[in-house]
């Protein structure tokens, strides 16, 4: 049977240890190939033989106390179709300008959930206990179920307090009950993921921790315990909103509404119905609301919302706009080249989500770590409340009591979420940059590189040739430009092209020509006010026998330095000199100093003659390879690979394929062609060279963020640890160490959001 995938967004996760119940649970649905969760991004993508029944998918995440909706775009077979919830019909219409939709109409996705399953009569009340009920919270947090469940436990501990010191008598009855208000919906959800394949959940052990407080008589911590464990859960929530949101809010960035020209007329109509090829109208000062091209006017267009660019760029009729960027200062008519779905900023929301999915390999070691922590734990804490009373005669309560207060530090949750906080909001800060990078994997080995790989045109050189030198003989300079514009005039040639935007650029006047034609090979000649004019190749022109040797050297000058020459005649007798290079991006020479001083080498591979290639590397300062093709600049890779270098190689995603598939890393560049963003492990999305240096420059923080993530987890509970054992601290402080750290770990991690790279 064919492999079908399925995605769905999941409300409530806020923490590692949520995702791994969820993973354990859906992985014991029969014909689940394989399954991704992520937290940070709350979507859940599931792979599966096409025999899987989804509606026994879904019941096992809400049973876990988590909401579950179909996002759109999932290729279900057919016969599945019908077994899908029906509000997945709600959700097939296309991802909305990114997730906004998903992301917004979560209330809808729990209403039909709940519709859905009449006959779990439990379930509406579970699902929000451990759910802060949408992806971020929606609302304030005292309006979510998970806030008015801590709210609730939170009085009841109150109450109990007055009852006992009103009625001592049935003081420890009144803590049983505050205590049993907020454990009930813990333990369901305990018993539910044990049930699922998770049995030494936080849930579990919390669940034992506190029925075994009673039993030994403390009742009064064992409710407190509760209630901090609550407020633990929903500070988690909160954080984990955050971290979320902070991707999410990209796509708040795309408008609602856009000016459709509709029959000359202009009106208003949603951003999301807009099909390819429509013509919108941007007012001055407008957001404009989807990927197109200019086809009428000129105005600087502020893209800092999305690349984080400080200056506006000035753009003109054929240049490319993106969804979310702000029209400066005049009207612009703008034919749309992408759907809603489609966007540049949609499709980064979409590869972030994705790529917090894939786990970096030092999560999937502390995953691997927190499946036998956990289970030790609870061994330790079962051992030091049996051994001393049983072997040197300790109290029973006593010990007993020191047990459960080790059973709570040892949840693992803090240190779970060591890394993928990090990951996420890593992912996040880059994507906000432009920065693509697709799953953790990818962010951890860029920090490693030690040698990248570049493509020279379009990567280190813009791409497309420049007039660098204008040498007359005779005539003026604006001359000889006027001249060679008239004949490349209607020519859609690179280097007539540049020609004719200098010429432009300087205001050189451009008349007619008469009786234009191309020599193939050579170049073109035509007619102007009685001169005939001859724009050729310089072999051509030596044909000729028109070139003096003084005039030669000039060219063979120009060639050394790795420029195209073209040789105008007038009336037979040499006029001047036009000199073209693909010259380099303005921050090339700086993005290289960057990576240089990080420690990190770099090489050019081009596919240009030698000559050429030794003039851009010389005036970059950086060592080359040249006359390369596909096959060699992926071999060149490999060799360096078996010289010990860890290698990113960065190109223009097309003819680089090869050797972007061979390196460690491969990083595509410019305007994130789909090619690119497919081949590609990361991309820099607006073409500059220190993007670069600032990928490398991420990875590196991420990975100092998570190690000191991974020390205030474990530290915390090896204090603690000490602590406990020794009768300093007891119940609720180990809870709150738990909590503490949790905290801490994600708001170190969130700090990642707001680094200036």
């Amino acid at each position: 049977m064919a492999e079908s995938e399925t995605r769905y967004r999941v409300g409530g996760m806020d923490c590692a240890a949520c995702a791994t119940k969820i993973d354990t649970a859906v992985r014991r649905v029969a014909g689940v190939a394989d399954v991704s969760v992520s937290v940070m991004a709350g979507t859940m993508t599931v792979r599966h033989d096409g025999s899987s029944d989804l509606k026994v998918i879904e019941k096992k995440v809400t049973g876990l106390g988590y909401s579950v909706a179909p996002l759109a775009g999932n290729a279900a077979p057919a016969h599945e179709r019908g077994s899908q919830h029906r509000h997945d019909h709600g959700h097939d219409h296309g991802d909305h300008a990114g997730h906004d939709h998903d992301h917004e109409g979560h209330s809808h996705d729990h209403a039909s959930h709940d519709h859905d399953h009449p006959h779990d009569d439990g379930e509406k009340e579970i699902e929000g206990l451990h759910g802060h009920d949408h992806a971020p919270m929606a609302g304030p947090w005292w309006q979510s179920r998970k806030g008015r469940l801590t709210i609730l436990s939170g009085a009841a501990l109150v109450a109990a307090y007055t009852v006992g010191h009103l009625v001592p008598a049935i003081a420890s009855y009144a803590f049983i009950v505050a205590m049993l208000i907020g454990l009930v919906p813990i333990a369901r959800r305990a018993v539910m993921a044990a049930l699922s394949g998770t049995p030494f959940s936080i849930e579990m052990l919390m669940t034992i921790a506190a029925v075994g407080a009673v039993i030994i008589n403390a009742g009064e911590e064992a409710a407190t315990v509760v209630f901090l464990f609550l407020v633990g859960e929903l500070l988690e929530g909160v954080a984990a909103g955050k971290a979320r949101e902070s991707i999410q809010s990209l796509t708040a960035l795309v408008p609602k509404s856009a000016l459709l020209e509709d029959n000359g007329q202009t009106r208003e109509v949603p951003a999301e119905s807009l099909a390819v090829g429509a013509i919108i109208m941007v007012r001055p000062g407008d957001r404009i609301s989807a990927d197109g091209i200019i086809i009428s006017g000129e105005s600087a267009i502020d893209e800092a919302p999305v690349t984080g660019e400080s200056t506006p760029v000035r753009k003109g009729v054929d240049a490319v706009v993106f969804a979310g960027t702000v029209n400066g200062d005049a009207v612009l008519r703008v034919r749309v080249t992408a759907a809603a779905a489609d966007n540049t900023i949609a499709r980064v929301v979409k590869l972030v989500e994705e790529a917090q999915e894939s786990k970096a390999p030092t999560e999937r070691f502390i995953d691997r770590f927190s499946r036998y922590y956990t289970p030790g734990v609870v061994v330790v804490a079962a051992l030091v409340a049996v051994v001393p009373p049983l072997l040197f005669a300790g109290p029973w309560g006593e010990w007993v009591y020191k047990g459960l207060a080790i059973l709570l530090i040892g949840c693992p949750c803090a240190l779970v979420i060591s890394t993928p906080a990090a990951i996420a909001a890593s992912l996040s800060s880059g994507a906000r940059r432009g920065l693509l990078m697709k799953g953790g994997a990818v962010l951890e080995t860029l920090g490693k590189v030690t040698m990248v790989a570049f493509d020279k045109t379009g990567t280190l050189t813009e791409g497309k040739p420049q007039v660098t030198d204008i040498i007359s003989f005779g005539l003026s300079e604006a001359q000889v430009l006027s001249r060679a514009a008239v004949l490349e005039r209607g020519s859609s040639h690179p280097l007539a092209l540049a020609i004719l935007n200098r010429a432009k650029a300087d205001g050189v006047p451009v008349p007619p020509a008469f009786e234009l034609e191309a020599l193939p090979g050579k170049g073109v000649s035509g007619k102007v006010g009685g001169e005939s004019l001859d724009l050729l190749s310089p072999p051509a022109a030596r044909e000729r026998g028109t070139l003096s040797a003084e005039q030669d050297a000039r060219i063979t000058a120009l060639n050394d330095e790795g420029k195209s020459v073209s040789v105008l005649l007038v009336n037979g007798v040499a006029a001047g000199l036009i000199a073209l290079r693909d010259e380099p991006r303005e921050d090339a020479e700086a993005g290289l100093a960057a990576l240089k001083s990080a420690g990190v080498k770099a090489i050019m591979l081009t596919g240009d003659n030698k000559r050429t290639a030794a003039a851009v590397a010389g005036m970059l300062g950086i060592d080359w390879r040249g006359e390369m093709m596909p096959e060699d600049k992926q071999r060149v890779v490999g060799e360096l690979k078996r010289q010990g270098f860890i290698v990113a190689k960065v190109g223009d995603g097309i003819n680089d394929a090869p050797a972007l598939a061979a390196a460690d890393i491969g990083i595509a560049m410019g305007g994130g062609t789909d090619v690119a963003l497919e081949t590609a492990d990361a991309a820099v999305l607006h073409g500059r060279v220190g993007d670069v240096a600032r990928m490398i420059e991420l990875s590196k923080r991420t990975m100092r963020n998570i190690l000191q993530n991974i020390t205030i987890a474990l530290g915390l509970k090896a204090v603690f640890l000490v602590t406990t054992i020794a009768g300093i601290t007891g119940l609720w402080p180990a809870i709150l160490a738990d909590t503490g750290a949790t905290v801490l770990v994600t708001i170190n991690a969130l700090r990642l959001l707001r680094i200036k790279i």
